[in-house]
């Protein structure tokens, strides 16, 4: 689901501001040329999955409404070198000047859709979904997430406000698992759900214990996730089952055959390289 203009608009608007700054010199500098209607394409040169094409043109039309940005290519499509990803028409200058900004944008979230789609074909054989967590670059999580989506994972929370994750710092705080789990429902508005994070047996009887609705199996080896996964299904198979903690391309589908619902991990966002897009004006 695409950002709402009311919150996308001042993400791009302070984007560009920091790349225009005083003024785009070079543009600017070109004169009358700089008014005159121009074409250009969008150009994959690598191979990978399309993320941002459908947030591009607002970058252009910030700057002139007159730019038409054209997809040639659906978001969350495969791409490869020397694929048209997108045509584009108006003004050069609001071309010239919103170019390195919207592939920026492109780059990146083209390239977390990418690393997003390896993990979830690993385990694609499998019930097990691919979710996303809050690591992410400030500024950038409600664009960063939109391209898991993209990559075909589940969105996580989007932030501390959408639910109640219970971890390792805050039961230290709180004393134990059934203390915070307490304390919290206490004022938890209806109809959010309680995760908590275990790492051990004995933390995760505690969490059913508490009533869980998610339990989380933090950094468990194989095996002992598999036998948490059983224990759980046995004493509550409505309580939902996420593994998470070092989820690597490699370590995937091991914790995926231990019938978790729900493997979570950033690598996607965090270790993702850009996949490279190129701008050529027609002349």
């Amino acid at each position: 689901m695409l950002p709402s203009p009311v919150v996308l608009d001042p993400l791009l608007l302070g984007w560009l501001a920091e790349d225009v700054g005083r003024g785009d010199r070079t543009t600017e500098g070109l004169g009358a040329i700089a008014q005159q209607p121009g074409q250009a394409i969008w150009r994959a040169k690598a191979s990978g999955i399309v993320a941002g094409l459908a947030i591009a043109p607002r970058v252009f039309q910030l700057l002139d409404a007159a730019v038409v940005f054209s997809p040639m290519v659906a978001e969350g499509a495969a791409c490869e070198p020397g694929m048209t990803l997108a045509t584009l028409t108006g003004p050069l200058g609001a071309l010239l000047t919103g170019e390195r900004v919207a592939l920026n944008l492109a780059m990146r979230l083209s390239g977390i859709a990418t690393q997003t789609r390896q993990y979830v074909d690993a385990i694609a054989d499998f019930p097990t979904q691919l979710v996303d967590t809050r690591k992410t670059t400030p500024g950038l999580r409600i664009l960063e997430k939109y391209a898991t989506r993209m990559g075909g994972a589940t969105n996580h929370r989007m932030g501390l406000d959408d639910g109640v994750m219970i971890k390792d710092n805050h039961i230290a705080a709180a004393g134990s698992i059934a203390a915070a789990v307490a304390q919290v429902r206490q004022t938890m508005p209806y109809p959010l759900t309680i995760e908590v994070e275990t790492e051990t047996l004995a933390m995760v009887a505690e969490a059913l214990a508490a009533r869980a609705d998610i339990i989380m199996l933090d950094n468990m080896a194989p095996d002992l996730m598999a036998e948490a996964v059983r224990h759980i299904r046995q004493q509550a198979p409505h309580v939902r089952i996420e593994a998470s903690g070092n989820i690597t391309l490699e370590t995937i589908r091991s914790v995926a055959e231990t019938g978790v619902d729900y493997v979570s991990t950033s690598a996607p966002i965090t270790r993702s390289p850009w996949l490279d897009i190129s701008m050529r004006l027609l002349t």
